[in-house]
């Protein structure tokens, strides 16, 4: 694992037993998957590199438009081949031909894959990266090594 997926690592765990908010980004208070991320990025880099729009639980869905993937390409780095590593932001499609709506971080790796993530009616986790799971990751994306 690289210096920086550590430190990411270490900081979303920071973030365990958050109760799930709606659009909220602050540990310990309660966030959603996104406001996960926000709050991680926020610890690791300072201010967060644009507001998030207000958005619903739906994610654009009925209008089709990926708003939380084309976030991610505008701020994260995509990892489109090689290894998946610990610190990476998962994006998942809960839905076949719903839109990406969720996200996480990957924790762990080796026979049990682990990631981190905000869920409705759970808060922040710590889950297996199953096989059910892992089949609605849609990219892959790592984050910055500093922020311009």
């Amino acid at each position: 694992m690289s210096a920086r997926g550590t430190e990411i690592v270490r900081v979303a765990r920071g973030w365990l037993g958050t109760p799930y908010r709606h659009q909220a980004a602050a540990r310990g208070a309660g966030c959603d998957c996104l406001g996960l991320i926000r709050g991680v990025w926020r610890e690791c880099y300072g201010a967060e590199p644009e507001t998030a729009p207000a958005y619903s639980m739906d994610w654009s869905e009925p209008q089709g438009e990926e708003r939380m993937w084309a976030a991610a390409r505008r701020h994260l780095i995509p990892c489109e081949t090689g290894p998946w590593l610990p610190g990476e932001v998962l994006l998942f499609r809960m839905r076949s031909g719903s839109v990406a709506k969720h996200v996480g971080i990957l924790s762990e790796l080796g026979p049990v894959p682990r990631f981190i993530h905000s869920y409705s009616g759970h808060g922040v986790v710590e889950s297996a990266l199953s096989a059910p799971w892992r089949r609605k990751v849609v990219a892959r994306f790592e984050f910055p090594v500093e922020v311009k």
